[in-house]
């Protein structure tokens, strides 16, 4: 994994909560999807979630049953890549 990649995986990690987090988020999981890595409807919850610092996008993608690939793979990095 290329340093560039390593530092979007940590940015995408950001926890809720921090001010903002949402749109670090966001930012990072624009970053995977224009590299083919996250899906349209994925990367839609991550901007509706951007304004949302404390909201956790991965537990709105689980609450409405998308991204079972990305919160898969989300869960099978380790937290420092």
């Amino acid at each position: 994994m290329d340093d560039e990649t390593k530092r979007h995986w940590a940015l995408i990690r950001t926890p809720p909560g921090i001010e903002w987090s949402g749109r670090t988020r966001y930012a990072a999981a624009m970053f995977f999807y224009q590299r083919g890595e996250m899906n349209a409807e994925t990367l839609e919850i991550y901007r509706i979630c951007s304004r949302l610092d404390a909201e956790d996008p991965l537990s709105v993608l689980r609450s409405h049953h998308l991204g079972s690939e990305w919160i898969s793979r989300m869960e099978a990095i380790p937290d420092r890549p």
